[in-house]
């Protein structure tokens, strides 16, 4: 047989689109011709494979050696189709029986050695393999990672020759055994946070209904320690929200997979102020996730807002509504989700002391004017929450003075129990309610109604406000358990909308 056809999977985006590998080899003078828009890692790829088959004593075909790598309109990257390769041309020299590859994936690396390596991307290939009812085979040292898919027929190896001689029947490669969830652990502790009730507050409401929030006050007073505080009071992922994330951190990364033990805890992303957009949504010639992407189903944590770039900020607007980021290239368009909670902190001004009840602050009413500007009032519309974080008095540093807060198991019981509540009603988190569902869920009695429409009239808020302030209104009534959406409610999801108030002084200037 000349002809042997071998299945693999390329990667674009977090898709694994399947791959058709055709080896042909013909009379003629010897050569080795790579066929399919492969790029340069992958045309590469036959002096790896020429090595490897060659370090693993098989004989290599002194024949005219035509691989196809189909479907041609797809560009194919990286040196994930070493290993399909070699199989091909070792089945078209008969040097493996081509009937046992009918129903197999290859995917890996190849060293000249003939070891595999490490590639990234390999839980979405085992999910399209799975779906395709084929086993598939891979680098040894993608166990760890594979490991997290429950289902599908999984063999990892560590050489050329371990598949060969699963391919002969002799020594069959061992499953790949399914991790099972393990209990989380968490290394913060909302117990940590001394004082700031209402903040605290404020988190749990966020956490419950997953609502985006932004936390403003002087230098010191808890702003990141309580972001950081957010993921201990978040329920564990799900089994396929796990997948998901662990999805997008294999597609991100291009060294091995580091196993974490923790892998239900909801991821935090943390950019640096000098994050570029293409760094926070994604992008590249090839494009690959974003911090964005990568806290999907967890967590986005902007400290010093006002530090990033206004352009890079306001690429921020639309995957908050939509929960996924689009990226198109020449060469591909792909789509990546984020679903993520945002939470964001700033300085009042730029000196940090504007407000704290000190006479320390010498900036002039235009330079923190200018400072809050630079949050663009569109992207302060698609903040939920924003919450004053007031200076603490000493007496409340001491340690065990007023400890009577919640710890983050506590309110992690609560949180649940509102999220719950929430997909039980809905289907969704009060955040993520739109257009009837809204005003459905959200209906209000008249005394709560005219508190409200006072309220949009006097702080000039805007029509994406009032919905917003509907949501947290609504996230308010199920932390208590209540039906309906009371006036106290109103109330209380009004108090947490209090940026501007706090520089209304300012504004006469």
């Amino acid at each position: 047989m000349t002809l042997a056809i071998v299945h693999t999977r390329a990667l674009l985006g977090v898709q694994a689109p399947q791959v058709t590998v055709e080896a042909h080899l013909s009379n003629g003078l010897p050569g080795f011709t790579i066929v399919g828009l492969p790029e340069t890692a992958v045309r590469e790829s036959k002096d790896r494979v020429r090595s490897a088959l060659i370090n693993s004593h098989f004989e290599f075909p002194q024949k005219r050696i035509t691989i196809n790598l189909a479907p041609a309109d797809l560009p194919k990257e990286g040196a994930r189709f070493d290993l399909a390769i070699a199989v091909g041309i070792l089945a078209a020299s008969e040097q493996i029986p081509s009937s046992a590859i009918k129903d197999v994936e290859f995917i890996g690396e190849l060293a000249l050695s003939g070891e595999l390596r490490y590639i990234s991307g390999c839980i979405p290939a085992c999910i399209a393999a799975s779906r395709a009812q084929r086993r598939i085979v891979l680098p040894k040292a993608c166990e760890d990672e594979a490991a997290l898919c429950h289902k599908g027929e999984i063999h990892c190896a560590e050489n050329v020759l371990q598949v060969c001689a699963d391919l002969h029947g002799r020594e069959p490669l061992p499953l790949c055994q399914p991790r099972s969830a393990e209990e989380t652990i968490y290394d913060t502790d909302l117990f940590d946070v001394k004082g700031q009730d209402q903040a605290k507050r404020a988190l749990e409401i966020a956490a419950s209904g997953g609502h985006n929030m932004m936390l403003f006050g002087p230098p010191g007073t808890g702003k990141s320690m309580l972001a950081s505080r957010l993921p201990s009071i978040l329920p564990p992922l799900s089994d396929n929200e796990a997948l998901e994330v662990a999805s997008l951190t294999s597609v991100a990364t291009n060294n091995t997979y580091k196993r974490s033990d923790n892998r239900l805890c909801r991821p935090f992303r943390s950019p640096h102020h000098s994050s570029s957009a293409v760094a926070l949504v994604g992008g590249g010639s090839s494009p690959k996730p974003g911090e964005i992407s990568l806290a999907h189903q967890g967590v986005l944590f902007l400290d010093e807002l006002p530090e990033f770039n206004r352009n890079v900020l306001e690429v921020l607007r639309e995957p908050m509504e939509s929960g996924e980021i689009h990226i198109s290239r020449a060469s591909a368009s792909v789509h990546f989700p984020a679903e993520f909670q945002l939470i964001a902190a700033m300085n009042p001004c730029p000196c940090g002391h504007y407000g704290d009840g000190s006479s320390r602050c010498e900036c002039t009413p235009t330079r923190i004017l200018r400072y809050k500007d630079k949050v663009s009032g569109p992207l302060l519309d698609r903040i939920d929450m924003q919450i004053q974080v007031n200076k603490l008095p000493i007496k409340a540093l001491r340690s065990g003075d007023g400890e009577r807060s919640s710890g983050s198991a506590e309110v992690r019981k609560r949180v649940a129990k509102s999220r719950a509540l929430q997909h039980e009603r809905q289907g969704c988190g009060n955040a993520r309610l739109q257009g009837k569902e809204l005003r459905k869920h959200c209906s209000l009695p008249s005394s709560a109604q005219n508190l409200l429409d006072n309220a949009m009239e006097k702080l000039q808020l805007s029509p994406r406000a009032y919905d917003r302030i509907l949501r947290v209104a609504r996230t308010c009534a199920d932390a208590v358990g209540a039906t309906d959406i009371q006036s106290t409610h109103i109330s209380e999801a009004l108090s947490y909308r209090n940026f501007d108030r706090f520089y209304t002084r300012l504004s006469q200037f």
